[in-house]
């Protein structure tokens, strides 16, 4: 295949390449911004079902709920390391409700991937990509709930090690990726005026459109040279999709947006779910690490008890499917074969799994 190296096939790709930075950076900005609109509706709300929590279990589905209203496991972490803090919750009972949180922050992925929904096969593999993250945490939560609630396995690991930094100092980081979004995602909310349901429309509009117009810019301007890039580096081995997705989640501190970032290559056909799903695990890791650093600048040694809690529940899930990936990546497929031929099933899997089935347990067993 010749390259287009004639005058007007380079503008055509330079104005492609414009373009696409263009869409991504509104692609970005609409996922921080449906962020801010979940949290104008739901933020009091979260924080009062996670102070109500004794129950292990029900704090699992809180932390979920919260996590999905607010569309920020970060959020949802710093009221609950607030709440520790303070001596209105436990660590015994915090630690389900972080379990909850890693489930319900995979939210911002599903509803990414339902920007390919008109296309059968590219919503097949966009939506796997994103389930993905659920099955790893879902499995995670099957194993170390029990192990945490029977023999405080996950509470035992961070309080010894939270004793490590006990005369430690800590470290504050300022996410680049924030600095650039966070000034104009305020500022559009602020246009809005604080409405919730009216950001998180326009943030919906905004995330589809640019998803879509990204997509197609994406494949004229890089297809077959991304795939040689993701092939020779990023994602050479499972290490190396590890390390990345770790390293640039730690980087923008938001796993939402690390993960998010891929599903529309995997729609594209550029990345397969078994590239996707070690980078995925490390997204997992990297997006506990900021929070462990900041915790221990506040020299509590419960912030830093919670956020180790954190970080042990995401390398012990990693620990054990490192090594048996066909599981979750087994599930996923079997899951987003059913939404690709009946796309319903997809949008009711996230209403059933992030919103109805934690409801109904928390009225049940309140």
């Amino acid at each position: 295949m010749k390259s287009d190296t004639t005058q007007p096939g380079i503008a055509r790709k330079m104005l492609a390449a414009a373009l696409f930075m263009l869409f991504l950076y509104l692609f970005l900005l609409s996922i921080q911004t449906m962020g801010l609109g979940f949290s104008h509706l739901g933020k009091g709300f979260s924080e009062g079902l996670i102070r109500s929590t004794t129950n292990p279990v029900l704090g699992l589905f809180i932390g979920l709920l919260s996590t999905a209203i607010v569309q920020s496991s970060s959020s949802t972490t710093s009221i609950v390391v607030g709440l520790v803090a303070s001596g209105a919750l436990t660590l015994h009972n915090a630690i389900p409700i972080i379990m909850g949180a890693n489930i319900g922050t995979t939210v911002t992925n599903l509803i990414v991937s339902l920007g390919h929904i008109s296309h059968r096969e590219d919503f097949r593999r966009a939506y796997a990509s994103s389930v993905i993250h659920d099955m790893f945490n879902m499995l995670s939560v099957l194993i170390f709930l029990p192990l945490q609630y029977y023999f405080q396995y996950l509470e035992r690991v961070a309080l010894f090690l939270s004793s490590l930094f006990d005369s430690s100092g800590g470290m504050q980081f300022a996410s680049p990726l924030k600095m650039v979004l966070d000034p104009v995602s305020r500022g559009a909310a602020d246009l809005m005026g604080g409405h919730g349901i009216v950001i998180l429309v326009v943030s919906l509009a905004a995330l589809f459109l640019s998803l879509t117009y990204m997509v197609k810019n994406m494949k004229l301007l890089i297809m077959s040279r991304a795939e040689v890039v993701f092939e020779k580096a990023i994602f050479r081995t499972k290490y190396h999709g590890f390390l990345f997705g770790m390293l640039f989640t730690a980087l923008v501190q938001s796993s939402s947006v690390t993960t998010s970032l891929v599903v529309p290559l995997a729609g594209a056909g550029m990345l397969s779910i078994d590239r996707i799903f070690p980078y995925t695990l490390g997204a997992n890791i990297g997006t506990t690490i900021t929070a462990m650093l900041a915790a221990v600048a506040t020299g509590s040694p419960a912030a830093v008890s919670v956020a180790l809690a954190h970080l042990m529940f995401n390398v012990s899930g990693t620990l054990v499917f490192w090594w048996m990936p066909f599981v979750p990546i087994r599930l996923a497929e079997w899951i987003a074969m059913f939404a690709a031929r009946n796309r319903i099933i997809a949008i009711v899997y996230i209403l059933v799994v992030f919103f109805l089935v934690p409801l109904g347990m928390i009225w049940l067993m309140e």
